[in-house]
């Protein structure tokens, strides 16, 4: 993983996102909606907290790190969150492929990252080419208020510390 270029107290960075928002037409899984952008201009004013998983469907990702957002929505919203968000460098498709598995709904926002650009940019990405996965976001979590950062951690080895959901909850 490249060193943190960015830290609390920053302005986020700009970014730009591919997202395919929930509808109920994709609730059935009969249709795969249609991929639009998603920028972080639209979290102006906005208290957000972002989580990134190295990808969709990955055991840990799947098993270990989401689920508890979504079990936490309500805890979440009760601190004043108006965004949740998970990232990875998975294409549009894919996360809300995993969202509707996972009953996301429009509870939890998926966006993808592809190459994990944005993330590197912001020493957020993780080099997985030894296992076949090549460039992915690292696991990590951030709260962001009216776009700047008032927590960033990653997560220093395997597993779901920093960046899960009770982590955040205790910071917000």
């Amino acid at each position: 993983m490249a060193s943190l270029k960015i830290s609390v107290g920053d302005t986020i960075p700009k970014g730009t996102f591919g997202h395919v928002p929930f509808t109920e037409e994709l609730a059935d899984h009969s249709a795969c909606g249609i991929p639009t952008t998603l920028s972080t201009d639209s979290w102006k004013g906005k208290k957000v907290v972002l989580f990134s998983v190295p990808g969709a469907f990955t055991p840990t990702c799947h098993i270990n790190h989401l689920p508890p957002y979504l079990a936490k929505y309500d805890e979440f919203k009760a601190k004043g969150v108006d965004v949740i968000a998970v990232i990875a460098a998975n294409d549009p498709f894919v996360m809300s492929g995993w969202g509707r598995v996972e009953g996301l709904t429009d509870k939890i926002i998926t966006l993808s990252d592809p190459n994990a650009t944005w993330s590197d940019s912001l020493g957020l990405s993780v080099d997985l080419s030894g296992r076949g996965f090549g460039i992915r976001t690292a696991r990590y979590a951030m709260i962001i208020d009216d776009l700047v950062i008032k927590y960033v951690e990653v997560e220093p080895g395997l597993g779901v510390t920093v960046s899960g959901a009770d982590a955040v909850l205790a910071k917000l």
